[in-house]
């Protein structure tokens, strides 16, 4: 962490948040050669609601961070459950992407990234609260207000710079309070989480619930939303569940009970008991389908949550955070280069084009998937027939964890990439 604040500072570019996305961003501007300030709300350690998995894409951003996993808790893949069937699916064997996944919690993940982002050249600030964004006479962003301290010893800063990234999560506040408001014709998911102690908190597998029973499966009542259980080594399991809708507001998750409920009739063996449950049940709301637009505009960039990054599929954000602030920093290394503003508007037009490239058609295609998910008919039919078929389901699991080739590949990385183009980018 940098030491105490100036009331005024200057850089190239100030970062508000150091998430994942934030962290990421950070980082490849650092290595660029760029002035960096990152800005956190909390101090680190701090904690997050996740499911803390890390699909092989996120394992793949990590990588290129150069971030130290040693010790950290790997997995072969995902275990499905649902219909009366359990399957088992390794990660797809792919050359761009690690043939491995993880987990780690996000108290120990953001504070590896943002000591990356430290080691790389940026200035950190934790504990900083950015209260409104700095605009020159045209509108544009040129810096942002932030408040550091609490009450007597509060202070105020002004951090001017040439780009502002708002990589400050679900809430947007920066990106809000310019006008940029989430479209409601986008999905939006919920996640609830708790950690427990667990015999089985080592396990290569993490698991994925299609359907949440209220007893014995296929014996009582279905309950709403789907569920996780991943373990996270040392004995620990992160066990959450989630409810996702074609349209915000329309997620209406009694996860509370739900998740009582849930966990009370899995198996005895996992040893989810009031007991050995570690801490609250916390929840979130998860921004999908690039639900804030635009990803750039007037100085301001949008990077992870604060642009709705999640995945409509299986509600990662960490991956799509990590790679858009790689390619946030790209980006503005390059416009920065430039020597007057329209330059710099016309380099940085190529980041949300590579986001639509990236990830435009394939989110459009997941909010078709949930939208035919929501309607329970649709769900089940393709729970009872679709999971006993491993052809099929290898397919599936290429397309709901980003892990398909997006150039050449094999006939399902193929197939997925036709469709990703022959629908309009969200």
């Amino acid at each position: 962490m940098a030491s105490t604040m100036p009331s005024d500072m200057s850089a190239d570019v100030v970062v508000v948040g150091a998430g994942p996305g934030g962290s990421s961003t950070a980082y490849h501007l650092a290595r660029a050669g760029l002035d960096v300030v990152l800005l956190e709300k909390s101090p680190f350690p701090r904690d997050k609601i996740c499911g803390d998995g890390l699909t092989p894409a996120a394992v793949h951003e990590l990588i290129a961070m150069g971030v130290d996993t040693t010790g950290w808790m790997r997995n072969r893949g995902l275990t499905v459950i649902g219909g009366g069937h359990t399957v088992h699916m390794d990660w797809p064997d792919q050359k761009s992407l690690p043939g491995y996944g993880m987990t780690r919690a996000r108290m120990d993940l953001d504070h590896a990234l943002a000591q990356r982002a430290v080691e790389a050249g940026a200035r950190l600030y934790e504990g900083v609260t950015v209260i409104g964004a700095i605009q020159d006479g045209s509108g544009r962003v040129v810096g942002v207000q932030a408040k550091s301290g609490r009450g007597k010893n509060a202070t105020t800063t002004s951090v001017r710079a040439s780009i502002v990234v708002d990589a400050g999560g679900v809430a947007a506040r920066l990106a809000t309070s310019l006008g940029l408001e989430k479209k409601m014709n986008r999905p939006m998911g919920v996640a609830a989480r708790a950690y427990f102690h667990s015999p089985r908190g080592n396990e290569e597998w993490m698991e994925s619930h299609l359907e949440l029973w209220s007893g014995t499966p296929g014996a009582s009542d279905l309950l709403p939303g789907y569920g996780w259980i991943f373990p996270m080594g040392d004995g620990i399991v992160n066990v959450g569940l989630g409810s996702v809708a074609s349209r915000a507001g329309a997620t209406n998750l009694p996860y509370r009970e739900v998740f009582k409920t849930w966990t009370a009739n899995l198996p005895e063996e996992w040893g989810f008991t009031p007991e050995n449950q570690i801490g609250q049940l916390r929840s979130a709301a998860l921004p999908m389908s690039f639900n804030r637009k635009p990803h750039y505009t007037q100085g301001l960039v949008l990077v992870g949550d604060a642009g709705g990054m999640v995945s409509p599929y299986n509600g990662e954000g960490i991956a799509p955070a990590m790679k858009a602030g790689r390619y946030a920093a790209s980006c503005i290394a390059q416009a920065l280069s430039r020597s007057h503003r329209a330059g710099i508007d016309r380099a940085m037009s190529e980041y949300p084009h590579m986001l639509r490239d990236e990830y435009g058609g394939y989110y459009q295609l997941g909010r078709i998937f949930v939208a035919l998910i929501e309607n329970p008919t649709i769900m089940r039919t393709c729970t009872n027939v679709g999971l006993p078929i491993p052809r099929l389901m290898t397919l599936v699991h290429k397309l709901l964890s980003d892990g398909y080739e997006r150039t050449g590949g094999d006939f399902d990385d193929q197939l997925i990439t036709m469709l990703t183009k022959v629908v309009r980018p969200a």
